[in-house]
């Protein structure tokens, strides 16, 4: 029998409404109970309700690294074999990489959620929850790290993303495609990843401040002054394969030569180029001047892998040489 630990943190699946001003929750046990066919699995299921459940926009990283440590000594004391993390959608693929980072044990850690709230028709929670019990406790998905189960697809942490802001296909991996598929209730794998995954050790705390800046048209180089003020670290998500106008690439330069600045891209698939574009402004330019490479990691995951980063280093070239890893690519000359 397998013991799965299933950590409800909250969000979508178990929004029921409002009373009074206030949100309606379904707790754990409940939202359990609303899954056909759950009992048919040969699980146990050793369930952890957060004391005060929130939507994914309150997350944080202090709880997230607790939930993690939560589940690595229960996988270590050989109480649990497998751990299921539900929580709501808006900040999943964050969630997702950052316990993706800190997992390097075989079990897997599958977080799942829902789309639609038990209020609308079509709610997708309890089918969900079946899927990622499933996969949890289905041995070919383990030494794969954190998976995100949506769907009836199972998707790697470190590529999956947020596609869509309300249909039940709300996740996707735009770069590699799922790495595997629920059918009537049985997990298949297609393929493993071919690449090492990377995880972290923090010695302290994630607490490094770290804004994104979403690079748009005509864009005024006084931000990056403004935002150099308060953060330990920047992410540029940058136009294209890695562009931004003429004005602001010696600001920028200029910034990375005092905290590390990542260059991501804004588009949401794809990698950030290193050498085809040579004008002020452009990827060439930009890495040239300092700026670290985030290959095919968007706006989102730099974020998460450079505060994690800053809490193991701040030596600028095992952050180069993270960001290349965690990319799966060789760090561009």
């Amino acid at each position: 029998m397998t013991t799965i630990e299933i950590h409800f943190l909250g969000g979508t699946i178990g929004y029921a409404g409002a009373r009074d001003g206030e949100a309606v929750r379904l707790g754990g046990d409940a939202l359990l109970a609303g899954v056909p066919g759950l009992d048919r699995l040969a699980v146990t299921l050793d369930v952890r309700a957060a004391a005060a459940p929130v939507p994914s926009a309150s997350l944080t990283f202090d709880q997230l690294t607790r939930l993690a440590q939560e589940a690595r000594w229960s996988c270590e004391a050989g109480t649990a074999d497998a751990v299921v993390v539900v929580q709501g959608t808006d900040t999943l693929e964050e969630s997702a990489y950052l316990l993706d980072l800190l997992w390097d044990r075989p079990e897997p850690v599958v977080l799942t959620g829902a789309m639609r709230n038990p209020t609308l028709a079509g709610a997708d929670g309890p089918a969900n929850l079946l899927a990622a019990v499933s996969v949890a406790a289905d041995p070919a998905f383990r030494d794969l790290g954190a998976l995100v189960v949506l769907a009836d697809e199972v998707h790697s942490a470190r590529w999956v993303r947020k596609v869509h802001t309300t249909r039940p296909h709300g996740f996707g991996s735009p770069d590699t495609g799922p790495l595997g598929v629920v059918i009537e209730g049985r997990p298949e794998l297609l393929h493993r990843p071919a690449s090492h995954r990377l995880t972290l050790r923090p010695t302290g705390p994630l607490t490094a401040r770290v804004p994104v800046l979403t690079v748009g048209l005509d864009e005024d180089s006084a931000v990056v002054g403004a935002l150099a003020a308060v953060a330990d670290g920047l992410v540029v998500a940058a136009l294209g394969g890695g562009h931004v106008p003429r004005p602001l690439a010696e600001p920028l330069g200029a910034l990375a030569g005092e905290l590390p600045v990542v260059l991501a891209s804004r588009v949401g698939a794809g990698s950030i180029l290193s050498s085809t574009y040579r004008s002020p402004g452009s990827e060439t330019d930009l890495l040239g001047k300092g700026l670290l490479w985030s290959g095919f990691l968007g706006p989102a995951k730099a974020r998460v892998l450079l505060i994690g980063a800053l809490a193991c280093s701040t030596d600028r070239v095992r952050l180069a040489e993270t960001f290349a890893q965690a990319s799966s690519m060789r760090m561009p000359a």
